[in-house]
C-alpha cells in the first residue's frame, strides 16, 4: 500500500523536493504515514488476538494463550517488517529527480 501511495504521489514528492525539501524530510513524511497505519493494524490485531484466545489456545503447545512475551515479540517483529516495507519506497522516492517528477503525466 505504501509503495502504491508513493508511486501515485510522485508529482507531489517532486514538488516538495523542488521547493527545498531534503531527502530526510521526504523519508520522514512517508514513514510517519506508514507508522500510523502500522499502529492501527497492530492495535486491531492485538485486540482481535486477545479476543480469540480460546480459539488460539487449541493451537498452542507449551505457551499460554495470553503470554505477554509472545505477544510483544510478534508485535515487534511485524512492526519492524512493516517499517522496512515503508522505508524501501520512501528511499526510492528520494531518488526521484524533481524535474522528471514535475513532467510526470
Amino acid at each position: 500500500m505504501i509503495a502504491y501511495s508513493v508511486a501515485e504521489r510522485t508529482r507531489e514528492i517532486g514538488i516538495r523536493m523542488a521547493m527545498g525539501a531534503q531527502a530526510d524530510d521526504v523519508v520522514r513524511l512517508i514513514l510517519k504515514q506508514g507508522t500510523v497505519l502500522i499502529s492501527i493494524g497492530l492495535a486491531f490485531g492485538l485486540a482481535a488476538s486477545f479476543a480469540l484466545t480460546r480459539v488460539i489456545s487449541s493451537f498452542l503447545f507449551g505457551v499460554s494463550a495470553t503470554d505477554p512475551v509472545t505477544f510483544a515479540a510478534i508485535a515487534l517483529l511485524l512492526g519492524l517488517v512493516a517499517l522496512i516495507a515503508c522505508y524501501i519506497p520512501a528511499r526510492r522516492a528520494t531518488r526521484v529527480d524533481p524535474m522528471v517528477a514535475l513532467r510526470y503525466e
